[in-house]
């Protein structure tokens, strides 16, 4: 591999991840400072040539999410205009995923307003990881390659768990899809737990379709919030007769009181990637583990530099 041509940078929202992956592809991290003034302006400078490179911008727009775009199109638009050759936005965690549709009257389609703006700023590609709803591809007329962090987890799960006890659960009909592409993977039956939720970041539980009884259930999501849905979630399970409750998701947001609705809930263990940097009070928190996406993330960038297949990594 050509190392001049070859390129990755990272703004300040997950540098960890960013150097993971330079580990795994043997590259250095390019030169990059991003500065905030005292009136909270963001000031971006590359510090090494990229003209005419190929050139990966590792950046999770995770809280706060508008200092981490506005550091994410700054410093796509430098790197334009520094004449790189090939610009590829690398967004582990995709922020205002959440909102990706009208659903109430004088409300925006931020998820799209977010795509305006990366194509705006001059991005020639996408790669993401697990974004919330899967159409957020087509809010993009640049290509975007969409993968998902199953396979890590799924690992972990084979080394660490009894698969004749597992069962995978949805935890709402939202995530079904996800939930039946684990238990597909695992060879686990499926549960589904039907929800109502009355309030945003609240949720009350329903009913649970599917025999959950002395069985370990692994609740599959795509990000952790609050919790609240984990805790209440995981109480109906062992309601339900289940012998205990995991908790899996990519995108380890964990905000507000959530690392409190872990420690005070059920769960087992909830198992997490670093496509965003926990908090520190997540870090202490022995009830969450990290997986790394960083090899995952580092195969896909490199066939996309050689132009090889990636369609292996998407399951």
């Amino acid at each position: 591999m050509n190392c001049d041509r070859f390129k990755v940078l990272s703004g300040n929202a997950n540098p960890a991840l960013a150097r993971s992956i330079c580990r795994e592809l043997g590259v250095e991290l390019a030169g990059a400072t991003v500065k905030t003034f005292s009136d909270g302006e963001i000031w971006v400078q590359i510090t090494e040539n990229v003209r005419g490179a190929d050139v990966f911008v590792i950046q999770p727009t995770c809280p706060p999410a508008d200092r981490h775009l506005m550091e994410l199109i700054l410093m796509i638009d430098a790197l334009k205009r520094a004449s790189a050759d090939r610009i590829t936005a690398v967004m582990p965690y995709y922020g205002y995923a959440r909102q990706d549709r009208k659903d109430r009257p004088r409300v925006p389609i931020s998820a799209k307003v977010i795509a305006s703006m990366l194509e705006r700023a001059g991005a020639d590609r996408l790669l993401t990881l697990d974004l919330h709803a899967a159409q957020i591809q087509g809010f993009f007329d640049i290509p975007v390659d969409h993968l998902f962090a199953a396979p890590v987890m799924i690992d972990y799960v084979k080394q660490n768990f009894e698969l004749s006890r597992l069962i995978v659960v949805s935890p709402d009909a939202g995530g079904v899809e996800r939930a039946r592409a684990f238990a597909k993977r695992l060879d686990a039956p499926l549960a589904i737990i039907d929800k109502r939720r009355e309030r945003p970041n609240e949720s009350d539980v329903m009913n649970i379709i599917g025999d959950v009884q002395g069985l370990d259930c692994l609740l599959v999501d795509d990000l952790i919030d609050t919790a609240g849905t984990l805790g209440k979630s995981s109480a109906a399970l062992l309601k339900a007769g289940a012998a205990s409750v995991t908790a899996c998701a990519t995108h380890a947001i964990l905000s507000g009181p959530a690392v409190e609705n872990i420690e005070r809930s059920a769960l087992r263990e909830v198992i997490v990637t670093d496509s965003i940097p926990l908090r520190e009070e997540a870090r202490a928190c022995a009830r969450i583990r990290v997986l790394s996406v960083a090899s995952l993330l580092a195969k896909a960038m490199l066939s996309i530099h050689e132009a090889t297949s990636v369609s292996s990594l998407f399951v």
